[in-house]
């Protein structure tokens, strides 16, 4: 063989290896945990859905929280005179001599009378548009506006206006006060309570998720903890698959998790607010409106939504973590020799 045809043959076999080294070069190592099962699947469907969830329940709690205190702090700086219609009163005259002595309290910062169209709007709900409070026998208010820091002697106002307007009560609203900070802080409880049960849920379904993707995979766990991979590397591979997984989702097109379901609640929470204001003038909006506030759960409430997503993508990674570590740790107790 001549020269030339040995160094032609040393080239193509050069050539061949290169080929054959460049796939090997550009294949990527597989991971330890299929990104693209069943079970990842699911689990990203069953978070996104427990994110959602808990993503309400905390805006809920947020909205009630913030609607509570702000009825109580109206209240706290309010006061109410009603004024009933009887045989023979001068209901304007009666509402002005009202005003006028509690007026002259120290700690009543102003008063103002409820006019007719006022009080009319206020019972349209019920009776409807178009009505003459003069045919129906419909008590009148005056709204007594008070200082919080030294409010006034309730009880001499009341003596004081009661035996010249027997028709006259006064109302402070401290009976109203204590039921709203009861029901608030019951509503809030049972929100919390809701909540965690919601991320306990979450929890169990990661572990059972984490034990799923680990008996199909068992063989290769196993593998690698015997020819000596350590505990923590095989940990944080399944934990770094499960944090993917519970914060975005694991689909190459799309997926779910965590940061989806927060997403729909604030998508919820916005539509909600939209809906109030565009309907604010109607009598049903109002009703909402003075009940549920304006369905803005504020800058607090989407912090807590970005923080709840957060929480449960740290109690993905966290759960599987353990697990791992508790199955591998129940390898070596079956089979200590190895």
């Amino acid at each position: 063989m001549t020269d030339l045809s040995v160094e032609h043959l040393h080239e193509h076999e050069q050539e061949a290896d290169t080929a054959e080294a460049r796939p090997r070069a550009q294949r990527k190592m597989a991971p330890i945990v299929p990104a693209q099962n069943i079970a990842g699947r699911a689990l990203v469907l069953v978070i996104a859905i427990m994110t959602f969830l808990s993503c309400l329940t905390f805006g809920a709690v947020t909205l009630v929280r913030d609607t509570a205190s702000v009825w109580e702090n109206q209240i706290s700086r309010e006061a109410t005179i009603q004024v009933k219609p009887a045989d023979g009163l001068d209901m304007e005259a009666a509402l002005t001599q009202a005003s006028q002595i509690a007026g002259e309290f120290p700690g009543v910062k102003s008063t103002r009378i409820i006019d007719r169209e006022a009080t009319a709007r206020l019972l349209e709900p019920w009776l409807g548009s178009g009505l003459n409070i003069d045919d129906l026998p419909v008590p009148r208010l005056i709204i007594v506006t008070i200082d919080e820091n030294s409010p006034p002697d309730f009880a001499a106002m009341r003596a004081a206006i009661t035996p010249k307007l027997p028709s006259a009560s006064l109302d402070d609203h401290r009976t109203w006060v204590d039921r709203l900070v009861a029901m608030a802080r019951t509503t809030v409880t049972i929100g919390i309570a809701v909540l965690a049960l919601m991320l306990a849920a979450t929890v169990l379904t990661v572990v059972f998720a984490t034990r799923g993707a680990m008996a199909g995979n068992g063989h290769i766990i196993e593998v690698l903890h015997f020819v000596g991979a350590e505990a923590a590397f095989i940990a944080r591979e399944f934990r770094r698959h499960f944090l993917v997984t519970g914060m975005k989702g694991a689909a190459p097109r799309g997926g779910g998790g965590a940061a989806a379901g927060g997403a729909a609640a604030v998508l919820v929470f916005i539509v909600f607010s939209w809906w109030s204001s565009r309907n604010m003038a109607t009598p049903q909006a109002d009703q909402a409106t003075a009940l549920f506030g304006n369905f803005a759960i504020g800058s607090a409430g989407y912090f807590g939504v970005v923080l709840m997503v957060l929480v449960i993508g740290a109690l993905t990674a966290a759960t599987s973590h353990a697990t791992v570590v508790a199955y591998l740790s129940d390898i070596d107790v079956r089979q200590p020799d190895a």
